[in-house]
């Protein structure tokens, strides 16, 4: 992405119901703005011009191809935009975008919205008037990967100190606050995004840089991310009822020294869509060199569903050979993104300390990886550092297994003893849950069996301050938190 100075747009007649400026590429020196105390704010952040108006006319917010970086205060009234190149949210900006504003990402531009350290993103919808990121194409023609996505980047912790957020951005995050604020995600849809920027370098739905938690998350939904739905780099901030939904890559990635508390959560996979890296529900990670660093990846989840794709599909089958991956169909986006099969519903390594509890897996290959291929994660599992607990299992091919891309050899001994050793967990039919469909999802994904709702145990320390429930699993019987707010067909919803 060019880096290019910015300019005031020509004073617009007051005639307009709104006046709206804007920063864009000229090679000549900004043109001072009539009233430069009143209407704008000009600074330079990393060798960028910026201002603090954030909108071209037409509700187009950013510039095109060119970075955009937004200072100052400023909320966007409920309506339609459309979002070009990256736009940043620098230190100290606030951008609030009010209930049921859809903004598209612009597929030519690339356009992601990425808020800095110190900067906030205020996004609170409702379940009536949910906040919409999705794709500017056309009605029945978006894909996974159709513009960037959204990158939030804070000042909490993580175990590399200072990082480089992924997916090619020049923000960095990480700092010494574990209670930083970077603002609100509350009834809120990201869909279709991902856009590859390099090989290997793909924003994620949602991504979140050491994100403190001051920071308020629930209630988002991510669809058909070209990436993973959630990546966690570090932080501390805590999740409540998020769902992935077919995406491309892993559901819910945790790295670098990731703390924090997620419960309340549903995967739902395509059985067309999965990536060359293995698609998992959860993959986690402490360090990818499998370094034993501080602070040590250590989420608690609680509460989550993932219904995989064995579990939609009876006539799945996860290729393997070479040139014989999964057809991704109509949603395939050619775009560089690389086809490939499923592998886990829990594929832990690199001296993860992830802990699970209170959960259902169904229709995965394989239901746990504990690998050591980098890093002792065998080793905390049998330490206790990694907990998982009250977990069901349905129709998978293989409980465990210990290595990453090469479980198709058969079952193998830790992780397989690790999961049938630990309180609570179960091997079950899928007809044991009792499970039938949500009245806004087409998907069997709530459970009806007796058994589920007696299943759940809130004994561990380490869930001391989850919400207690008495069911294993995201749903209660007939608790259908995806009312009202959620999309499963945005593909063909006019926007």
């Amino acid at each position: 992405m060019k880096k290019n100075k910015c300019f005031s747009w020509a004073v617009i007649a007051l005639s307009m119901a709104t006046m709206m400026t804007a920063c864009s590429s000229e090679n000549n020196e900004p043109t001072p703005p009539v009233n430069p105390e009143e209407n704008y704010t000009w600074s330079v952040d990393g060798g960028l011009k910026a201002c603090n108006n954030l909108l071209f006319p037409g509700n187009v917010i950013g510039n095109g191809d060119d970075e955009f970086v937004f200072v100052g205060k400023q909320t966007l009234p409920k309506g339609i935009y459309i979002l070009k190149g990256w736009v940043y949210i620098a230190n100290g900006a606030e951008l609030t975008i009010e209930p049921g504003t859809i903004i598209k990402g612009d597929k030519t531009s690339k356009a992601a919205l990425i808020v800095e350290r110190g900067g906030k993103l205020i996004a609170q919808g409702s379940k009536d008037a949910p906040i919409v990121f999705t794709s500017a194409q056309p009605k029945g023609e978006r894909k996974p990967g159709d513009w960037g996505g959204i990158i939030l980047c804070g000042k909490a912790p993580n175990n590399q100190n200072e990082m480089q957020i992924e997916g090619g951005p020049r923000t960095k995050h990480g700092g010494d606050n574990p209670q930083d604020n970077s603002g609100i995600l509350s009834y809120v849809r990201i869909e279709f995004a991902g856009y590859p920027f390099q090989a290997n370098q793909e924003i994620n739905g949602l991504t979140l840089g050491s994100v403190g938690s001051g920071t308020k998350i629930d209630h988002v939904q991510i669809s058909y991310s070209n990436d993973d739905a959630f990546e966690w780099f570090g932080g501390t901030v805590n999740c409540t009822h998020i769902i992935s939904y077919k995406t491309w890559d892993d559901d819910f990635d945790t790295d670098n020294g990731y703390n924090g508390n997620i419960q309340f959560g549903l995967s739902v996979r395509d059985p067309k869509i999965a990536d060359t890296s293995n698609s998992n529900g959860f993959e986690s990670d402490n360090w990818k060199d499998g370094t034993n660093l501080s602070p040590m990846t250590s989420p608690i989840f609680s509460n989550m569903t993932f219904v995989g794709p064995m579990a939609l599909d009876p006539n799945f089958v996860n290729k393997a050979g070479a040139g014989e991956y999964i057809n991704a169909g109509t949603y395939n986006p050619n775009n560089g993104a690389a086809l490939g099969r499923f592998q886990a519903a829990f594929h832990l390594r690199r001296f993860t300390n992830l802990s699970c509890f209170n959960s259902i897996a169904i229709g995965y290959p394989v239901g746990l990886i504990i690998e050591n291929d980098k890093g002792d994660a065998q080793g905390a599992a049998l330490k206790g550092d990694i907990r998982l607990q009250n977990i069901w299992l349905a129709n998978v091919e293989l409980v465990g297994s210990d290595k990453n891309s090469s479980w198709s050899v058969g079952e193998n001994a830790f992780s397989k003893t690790f999961f049938e050793t630990q309180t609570g967990n179960k091997v079950v039919e899928t007809a044991k849950l009792g499970l039938k469909i949500g009245s806004y999802l087409n998907i069997p994904c709530i459970p009806t069996a007796t058994e589920v709702f007696k299943a759940a145990s809130f004994t561990d320390s380490k869930l001391k301050s989850f919400e207690k429930t008495q069911y294993i699993g995201a749903f209660g019987n007939n608790d259908n938190w995806l009312a009202g707010w959620t999309n499963f067909d945005p593909n063909q919803t006019t926007y």
